[in-house]
C-alpha cells in the first residue's frame, strides 16, 4: 500500500502571497490572495540565543536568554511577463497604467514616499506546515544579464516577522494566479543614450530601497516595521575592449552623465529598466592573456530630469497590479 509522503520537498512548496492593507497584519482569506512562481527563498524568522554570563554557579553553563527576532532573506523569483509585475510593485509602489484591449503599459518609478508592505505564506502541504512572513518590504532587487540562461531576479525583503506555523493555509483556498511567461535571458538588450550598446559581454543591476529597520522596544522581540531610505540604482556593464565609447564617458572632465537602458522583449511582451542619468568611473584594461581584453565599469545613477532615478516599464496583457 502506497504510503503519503510526510517530509517536506520544495517540488511542493507553496508559495502564497497578498499585499496588506495594514504593515504587519496578515489579510484575511477573502482578500486577493495570488500564486508565487519560485525558484527558491530563503525567508523566515531567526531568534538566536544569548549565552549565560552568570557566575558563582560552577563550571556548568546556565539556561541562554532569548534574543530579539529577526526576518530578513531572500527569494529569488523568475523576470516574467505577467508576476513579475507584483514584485514592482512591492518595490517601486503602485504603477500608472494605460492601454486596452489585452495590451497594458505598467509604470513604476522609484522615490514614492510610501511602499506597500507583503504577506508571503510558505507552506509545506507534506508535514503539514503553513507560515506567513509578514510586513514584507522590498529592500533591494538584484538582476544579472547574460548571453543565455534562466533569467530570475533576487528579492532581498525585510519583514516584520513570521507566524507560528498551521497545518493548513490561512490564505485564499483557490488563490489568483497568472500563467508564468519568462522573459529569456537570449532576447536581452542593453541601450546607451537610445542606441543599443555592442560587445556587452554581461551586466547587472541592482536597486535599493535602503530600508530602515525600525527596532523600537516590542513586547515581542520583534521591529516595529522598516522605512524607505534613499532609492538608489548601481550596477556593472562588461565589454569586450573594441572601442571608445564607454572609456570616454569615463574619463571625461567634468564627468558626463549618460542614460541606460536594460530590457527584454519577448513578442508582445517588453520589460525595460531605463536609468536616466548614470555615472561611469573610470575602468582599467587588463591584460590576463592571449585573448580578448574585457572592461568592467561599476557604475552609479543620481535622479534624472524625470525626477526618478530608475522608470521600469512593463508591456503585457494584465489589466491592473493594484486589487
Amino acid at each position: 500500500m502506497a504510503v503519503a509522503p510526510t517530509r517536506a520537498r520544495g517540488s511542493n512548496a507553496r508559495v502564497v502571497a497578498a499585499f496588506e492593507t495594514t504593515p504587519g497584519i496578515v489579510p484575511g482569506s477573502t482578500d486577493p490572495w495570488f500564486n508565487v512562481p519560485l525558484v527558491s527563498h530563503s525567508l523566515g524568522e531567526e531568534r538566536p540565543l544569548i549565552e549565560s554570563d552568570l557566575l558563582g554557579t560552577g563550571r556548568e553553563m546556565q539556561d541562554p536568554t532569548p534574543d530579539v527576532a529577526t526576518n530578513d532573506g531572500d527569494i529569488v523569483v523568475p523576470v516574467d511577463v505577467r508576476n513579475f509585475g507584483r514584485w514592482l510593485r512591492l518595490f517601486f509602489g503602485d504603477p500608472t497604467v494605460t492601454g486596452a484591449s489585452g495590451t497594458y503599459t505598467h509604470v513604476f518609478k522609484s522615490g514614492a514616499v510610501t511602499l506597500p508592505s507583503m504577506s508571503i505564506e510558505v507552506g509545506a502541504p507534506e508535514v503539514p506546515a503553513f507560515s506567513v512572513n509578514r510586513g514584507a518590504r522590498g529592500n533591494q532587487l538584484r538582476i544579472s544579464l547574460a548571453r543565455s540562461g534562466l533569467l530570475n531576479a533576487t528579492c532581498s525583503l525585510i519583514c516584520i516577522g513570521e507566524t507560528v506555523p498551521v497545518a493548513a493555509t490561512v490564505g485564499a483556498a483557490s488563490p489568483a494566479s497568472l500563467a508564468t511567461t519568462r522573459f529569456p535571458e537570449a532576447v536581452g538588450f542593453v541601450r546607451k543614450d537610445g542606441q543599443v550598446l555592442g560587445s556587452v559581454v554581461g551586466a547587472d543591476f541592482s536597486f535599493s530601497n535602503n530600508l530602515e529597520k525600525v527596532e523600537t522596544i516590542q513586547p515581542d522581540g520583534r521591529i516595529e516595521d522598516s522605512d524607505p531610505g534613499m532609492a538608489q540604482m548601481s550596477g556593472s556593464v562588461n565589454v569586450r575592449f573594441k572601442d571608445r565609447v564607454l572609456l570616454d564617458a569615463a574619463t571625461a572632465q567634468p564627468p558626463t552623465p549618460m542614460e541606460l537602458a536594460f530590457g527584454w522583449q519577448f513578442g508582445a511582451f517588453s520589460l525595460v529598466f531605463l536609468v536616466g542619468r548614470v555615472f561611469m568611473p573610470q575602468a582599467k584594461k587588463p591584460v590576463t592573456g592571449p585573448n580578448g581584453i574585457m572592461q568592467s565599469f561599476n557604475w552609479q545613477s543620481s535622479k534624472a530630469a524625470s525626477g526618478n532615478s530608475v522608470v521600469v516599464t512593463l508591456i503585457n496583457d494584465v489589466p491592473s497590479y493594484v486589487a
